[in-house]
């Protein structure tokens, strides 16, 4: 049986969500917290409903080349608020670097959005034309391949990026 794993690229205007399909959680009309709120609502709904409990999430950690942005201090505030109610329900959690989901998903730890889209085509067949929802799909995907589920298969170079995760135990989903 393949494990619930659920891949997260947090963002405050289109969060992408990946659990064998890919959606596009975006907050329209509300700001401040209540942005925050509506974020983490309907994220932990996702991951941990009853019957619905994820077995691992894989999220973007944050890239701290944009530290100065605008912006950035909501989009730490939500980063930490998920990472925090995911540790309250107790589910296992791994944060993955921008550059080791690039490099798992095309080798390259630098590369572009558009490649990560083509290489999740190439590989998959899957056109996913939203960023936020290809990276959730790759994180997932590392997951995946983590627990020895891979959902593509992808060159040992490229699976060198799984070793630069810090992967928490996870007993539920694995057998």
């Amino acid at each position: 049986m393949q494990p619930r794993v659920i891949g997260l690229d947090l963002s405050l205007t289109a969060t992408g969500i990946a659990d064998g399909t890919t959606e596009r959680l975006r907050p329209r009309d509300v700001e401040g917290s209540g942005r925050l709120e509506w974020l983490r609502e309907s994220i932990m709904w996702r991951v941990a409903a009853p019957g619905l409990h994820a077995d691992l999430v894989v999220m973007e950690g944050p890239a701290y080349s944009r530290a100065l942005q605008k912006g950035h201090h909501e989009a730490a505030g939500l980063w930490w608020l998920i990472r925090w109610s995911l540790h309250t329900e107790r589910i296992p959690t791994a944060v993955v670097t921008p550059s080791a989901l690039k490099k798992y998903a095309t080798g390259k730890g630098d590369a572009t959005k558009p490649d990560m889209r083509l290489t999740l085509y190439q590989r998959a067949g899957f056109d996913i034309r939203d960023d936020n929802e290809c990276d959730a799909w790759w994180l997932r995907a590392m997951g995946l391949d983590h627990l020895g589920h891979p959902l593509v298969e992808v060159p040992k170079t490229h699976r060198d990026a799984l070793a630069k995760v810090a992967w928490p135990e996870v007993t539920r989903g694995t057998a």
